[in-house]
């Protein structure tokens, strides 16, 4: 095992339950407890739910001071380079850059009442840990050990996504985020598939450059991460089928890439946003936006 850093941790799993997902079988594989799941493409269920399509907030926080990051990969195939390749160093670029975007900024008009969405997102580093990984995404608290067990630094603001080298498989899903608690303090992770070759979670990025497995895994982690920043304990902003902004906009693009403020770009969905859908200056029925 290769561990870059280790805590203690203390574990508590969210009351707050995907109001579209409970204990549902997709495919043959039962979802995950207490987290808002992204569908792969044949399987994806944009939300409406009648009236009208904009979010509504349902009184929890939002993340105004921005996110702080660190992402763990766990499985022995994260200490081969060939399976490496650039995934560690392209999401580190991804997140490096994903602050104080247009893209970012995409999220931004989402408040909780006290403030805004914030535009920040601080990269704080990447931990590689070689033991057998999960099999699947279906707990929550397993992937919240993982994820308190390697991190450095525990905030109420950070986002810690946990990549395993495990393909997808049957699963219906590509990823999913949530909520729990480490050392105390209520954070949000997220959970991620290795999606090499996997035509059901592929954005086909024809422009940028990167790999199609770092390709896949940055769209499907701009997804979680935005609606991890509107909706981090699961209870601020969805709409009335319980979508959040991302779902809504769900692999539909804009554009063919989006560049992001450190000079790297991304092939990568839009959010919804309630303003453009209001306006009528949005992408795909008016509603999405990615700048």
């Amino acid at each position: 095992m290769k561990l870059l850093s280790a805590l203690g941790f203390s574990l508590l799993i969210p009351a707050c339950v995907d109001l579209s997902t409970t204990e549902q079988d997709l495919n043959g594989a039962q979802e995950p407890h207490d987290a808002r799941i992204f569908y792969a493409r044949g399987n994806a269920r944009p939300g409406g739910g009648g009236g009208s399509p904009n979010l509504i907030w349902h009184g929890g926080p939002v993340m105004t001071s921005g996110a702080y990051v660190e992402a763990t990969f766990w499985g022995p195939s994260w200490g081969n380079s060939a399976f490496v390749g650039d995934k560690i160093s392209g999401l580190t670029s991804f997140y490096s850059g994903m602050g104080n975007s247009g893209y970012d900024s995409s999220n931004a008009e989402y408040t909780d009442g006290n403030g805004n969405v914030g535009s920040g997102v601080t990269f704080g580093g990447a931990h590689v840990d070689t033991s057998t990984a999960a099999k699947n995404g279906q707990r929550t608290s397993t992937i919240l050990a993982e994820a308190c067990a390697n991190i450095t630094n525990v905030r109420a603001d950070g986002y810690y996504p946990v990549y395993i080298d495990n393909s997808r498989g049957h699963s219906g899903y590509c990823a999913w985020h949530s909520t729990g608690t480490c050392n105390g303090v209520q954070v949000q992770f997220a959970f991620f598939y290795n999606l090499d070759g996997d035509p059901g979670c592929d954005p086909g990025d024809n422009t940028t450059g990167h790999s199609q497995g770092l390709a896949a895994l940055a769209n499907v982690s701009g997804h979680e991460l935005s609606e991890a920043l509107t909706d981090p304990h699961l209870d601020a902003w969805y709409d009335a089928s319980g979508a959040e902004n991302s779902d809504k906009c769900a692999w539909t693009f804009g554009h063919p890439s989006v560049p992001f403020q450190n000079g790297t770009s991304w092939k990568i969905q839009g959010n919804w946003s309630n303003a453009a859908y209001n306006s009528h200056s949005g992408y795909d029925g008016a509603g999405c936006i990615d700048n």
